[in-house]
This record gives C-alpha cells, structure tokens and sequence, in this order.
C-alpha cells in the first residue's frame, strides 16, 4: 500500500542521510502529516533545512518530485496521532468503534511484526539476567514501571528507571554484561536519546528496544520492537505496545516452567499472609 510504503522509504533511508536530511526525516516520522500538510519550503523551514535538502531527501526517497510524496502522504493513514494528520475542519472521529477498530488494528500490526523465536530470545536472556532494566521518559515511562511490575512474578530483580529524582548516569554506570536493558523509546522522545542508546549498549547489557512504528529500524540492539501507535484520536494510542509485553511477560513465565509457577505461588501466598488482597 502507498499508506505504508511512504514512511517505510523514509525509515530505510533514515540511517544513511547527512545530518540535515535525517533531521528533516526525523520530523516527518513523528508527523507524517507535515508533508500533506505544508508545501516544500514550508516544511524546510519547519524542519530548519533548505529548500535544496527537500528537494534531494525526497529524490533518496524514489519520489521525482515534492508533491509526488505528497501525494503519497496523504494516503498515510499507519502512523502519527490525529492531532498532525487531520486537516483543520476534519470531523473528529469520536466514536468509540473508530476507537475499538483502531486499537485492534495496531495489536494486530504490532504483533505480526514479532517473530516467536525473537520473543523466547529475549525472555530467557531476561530469566537468565543478573539485573532487568525497564528504561522509560514521558509516555514510556509508566509503560516500563508496568512491565517491571509484570516481570517481578518471574524474576528476582527488575528495576524501572529513572525515578523521580534520578539521573540515568546514576543507573547506567550500574549496568553490567550480565544485565537485560529494556529502553522504551516512543513518541516523543527526549533529546538525547540517541546518547542515552549508546551509553547503554557501552555497559556491554543485552538491549532490547521498544519503539512506535515511526522510528527507524536500529540494527545496533540485540531486539527491536516497533508497535503501531495510531490512534482515531489526539493522542498516540499504546494498546499495541502493552499486547507485546503481555506476550512477552507470559512466555517468561512459560519458559521459567515449574520454577516461575512455584515463584507465583509464593507470592500468592505471601499476599494471602499479608492479607492484601
């Protein structure tokens, strides 16, 4: 489809381009609609870049003109939240089965893109780990707080940074060989982020990385998982997102066997003791 295929070139493209094209590219996978939307010195100026560099990403992209990948653009209708994409006096889709198809469109898509093999992978490296980071700013934060939380019915350890308070040097400088590092990186992430990926991946820790479906694919991880985030309304939409770590977590405690059922055991019973529940 036209649809997909517009933010997939630019996705392929992304890690190849000089410095000001990938800048320009970086914005139109967090606001596809920016190109339906304004014309091409427009959206230069937008992404602070000249008329010239328009011109040549668009030419890396295949299209022979702007409006060539304009047109394209306008189709899109897999990524960005409403709030870009929708044209100023667009009916609102407001009603809850634009909702319900939606959401069920993007757990679809999230999980169609993961293979089994990739998510055993990754559990075992989690049951098997000195340490579980869930590394998480802004949307993604209460997304790794959710998975930690998830992921202490199996393992002994697992920890959700950065808290209030925290720095992530406090943290990194703590990650070892031995540890799992879980970095949630979705819309809108902070700057720095690509630093932050780096100085992780330095601590020589197994990286698995959890993205929406904007951000170019990093071959520089061990895992890389990009969930649909579209939504019918203003904001991103992360039921997507929360499917793939309900996948994951289960298979976890599958893999775990007889030890993460006698884990789930003891915990029951010391919420029982503790009367918690």
């Amino acid at each position: 489809m036209q649809s997909q295929s517009f933010l997939s070139r630019v996705r392929r493209k992304l890690p190849d381009l000089h410095p000001a094209e990938r800048r320009l590219g970086e914005l139109i996978c967090d606001f596809p609609g920016e190109v339906a939307s304004y014309s091409a010195s427009e959206l230069a100026a937008l992404a602070e870049v000249s008329n010239a560099t328009v011109s040549r990403f668009v030419k890396r992209l295949g299209y022979a003109s702007y409006e060539d990948a304009r047109r394209d653009a306008r189709s899109e209708s897999s990524s960005g939240s409403r709030l870009y994409t929708r044209q100023t006096g667009a009916e609102p889709a407001a009603a809850p089965d634009a909702f319900v198809e939606t959401d069920i469109a993007n757990i679809r898509e999230s999980l169609e893109g993961v293979s089994r093999a990739g998510v055993d992978a990754l559990a075992a490296r989690i049951l098997a780990a000195r340490r579980v980071w869930c590394v998480g700013y802004r949307a993604s934060n209460p997304l790794a707080s959710y998975l930690c939380w998830q992921l202490l019915q199996v393992v002994e350890d697992a920890v959700p940074v950065p808290g209030g308070g925290q720095t992530m040097g406090e943290h990194v400088a703590r990650m070892a060989p031995g540890d799992v590092v879980i970095v949630f990186g979705l819309r809108r992430r902070i700057a720095g982020f690509g630093q932050l990926l780096d100085a992780v991946r330095g601590t020589g820790a197994a990286v698995a990385l959890v993205t929406d479906e904007g951000a170019p694919e990093d071959r520089q991880v061990d895992w890389h998982f990009r969930c649909a985030t579209r939504s019918s309304g203003p904001l991103f939409s992360h039921v997507g997102v929360m499917a793939l770590l309900n996948l994951l977590t289960n298979r976890a405690i599958e893999l775990a066997g007889d030890s993460g059922l006698q884990r789930l055991g003891a915990i029951e019973s010391m919420n029982d003791l503790l009367d918690e529940l």
